[in-house]
């Protein structure tokens, strides 16, 4: 076994984890996720509730997800599309352009978000986080102590040892 493998054993998360998480309220609206996401380029972050206690995780395939469900759902767009047609019928193609219709969604980060949670603590070995990760099929574990987000780790942050070897 070379040096570089032998160092990456002895790896714990706190040597790798980042510690200044960014993190999603419960309670945004999905259009303000979306924002943040991209605002911070990144594709997915801790959810957090009210008192900073970690109740899930949402990403922007979440989001995707739910636009796709809104998309072929029906109920409360099918009524919207009524309107749509009638005010089709009753205006011309050049009235429509102009008239900008847009409906403000009830969904929130809570609705959409997995709740299911994969951490880990500042001890555990980096071996054992990827091993999450793969097995998870998930991009990023989080470092927490107490059920309180401490830190951290996504699959970049793995690469980056992979290629410090």
């Amino acid at each position: 076994m070379s040096t570089s493998q032998e160092s990456v054993r002895g790896m714990t998360v706190s040597d790798v984890m980042q510690r200044e998480v960014l993190a999603v309220d419960a309670g945004w609206s999905l259009e303000e996720l979306a924002d943040f996401l991209v605002d911070n380029s990144i594709s997915g972050a801790p959810v957090v509730a009210e008192d900073n206690e970690l109740v899930g995780v949402v990403s922007l395939t979440d989001i995707v997800r739910q636009n796709r469900l809104q998309e072929h759902g029906s109920g409360a767009q099918d009524t919207h599309d009524v309107y749509l047609f009638e005010l089709d019928r009753q205006m011309g193609k050049d009235e429509l352009r102009e008239l900008h219709i847009q409906y403000e969604t009830p969904v929130i980060v809570r609705d959409i978000m997995t709740p299911m949670i994969f951490s880990v603590n500042e001890d555990t070995s980096v071996q054992a986080v990827a091993e999450t990760m793969l097995k998870g099929r998930i991009h990023r574990v989080f470092v927490t102590r107490d059920n309180r987000l401490n830190g951290i780790i996504t699959a970049l942050d793995m690469l980056k040892i992979i290629r410090d070897m």
